[in-house]
């Protein structure tokens, strides 16, 4: 009885250090610098797309406004959740956020066509079609994970 229960909570250090270490890659982000993001980023799309510096600078001032702009919500989410102010936002903000988000990603679209050739374009547009499906995969692991505690 004894090594059952021993072997029972092995297994449960085991689990929680597994999940711990799950998470691990975020630290590593959280910490960096929207500029150091924004480089990062740029470097991986032009070992991707094969960029030219011309369009290395101009994507670098596009991820730079992104992580900057990401980073600031960041902040802003991890106030309101420190000072308690966190609320479930209303279906109208909800629509709000998600308009403007879209908003968003149009007009990033449209800046990527104007600066990438066609060929750089298409393969852009595959990379964001397939980030996009680890995306939901990632947010639907999630989602089962927290409905099994």
């Amino acid at each position: 009885m004894k090594r059952a229960i021993l072997i029972v909570m092995c297994f449960m250090g085991l689990s929680a250090i597994a999940q711990r270490g799950e998470n691990s890659h975020r630290d590593t982000f959280k910490d960096l610098t929207p500029e150091q993001m924004a480089t990062l980023q740029t470097k991986r799309m032009t070992l991707a797309l094969d960029l030219d510096e011309k369009q290395q600078s101009k994507i670098k001032a596009i991820n730079l406004e992104q992580a900057q702009s990401r980073k600031a919500k960041m902040e802003e989410r991890k106030a309101a959740r420190e000072s308690g102010e966190s609320k479930k936002p209303t279906a109208e903000e909800r629509y709000a956020m998600q308009n403007e988000r879209l908003d968003k990603m149009i007009a990033h679209k449209a800046e990527m066509k104007n600066i990438l050739s066609a060929e750089q374009y298409q393969r852009w547009e595959k990379m964001m079609q397939h980030k996009g499906k680890r995306m939901k995969k990632r947010i639907g692991d999630r989602k089962e994970r927290h409905s099994k505690r």
